[in-house]
């Protein structure tokens, strides 16, 4: 048989039973308060299914809200519990099958060479932000940089006649 210590005495767990002033200590030794039901289990799932918060499902249960935060984390039922589990879609290059994890960004390419193929055959897709058009200091002439807007010159052998002026002085 199992003994616990409550209150400084060793007991086992009949004894405490008949001893009424023990019995809050006693639910401690035991492993806490009281036990969620099977009933209670069901309805904060079926709460959570319904898009409730951890606060509302702990006051319409009586129930600590951490207590129904951790139940919902141990048992999968957490900010994600609305989405489908797994939608199959197609790579956008090659037309494999595609799977996706909730809560993370959906996926168009099944890897990473047809990420990069596809890439390479649709330049006129990539949105180019950070586009910068300057006039080049040394020669005059009109250019674009791409996520640089410092630039000064349209090339090297620019930026060479600018430093050989300067070094002439």
């Amino acid at each position: 048989m199992r003994f616990f210590r409550v209150a400084g005495f060793f007991l086992c767990p009949r004894k405490i039973d008949r001893l009424p002033w023990l019995m809050v200590k006693a639910e401690l030794a035991f492993g806490g308060g009281n036990a969620m039901t099977g009933t209670q289990k069901e309805q904060i799932a079926r709460l959570r299914g319904k898009g409730k918060s951890y606060a509302i499902i702990a006051a319409d249960l009586g129930i600590s809200e951490s207590t129904v935060k951790s139940h919902c984390r141990r048992n999968n039922l957490g900010a994600n519990y609305t989405q489908p589990a797994i939608s199959a879609d197609a790579c956008e290059y090659c037309g494999k099958p595609l799977k996706h994890t909730p809560g993370a960004k959906r996926r168009r390419f099944c890897s990473d060479k047809c990420r990069m193929a596809w890439w390479n055959t649709h330049p006129e897709a990539v949105n180019k932000k950070a586009v910068y058009h300057f006039k080049c200091a040394a020669c005059g002439a009109p250019f674009e940089s791409y996520g640089n807007a410092k630039r000064k010159y349209c090339s090297r052998a620019c930026f060479g006649i600018a430093a050989r002026r300067v070094s002439d002085g």
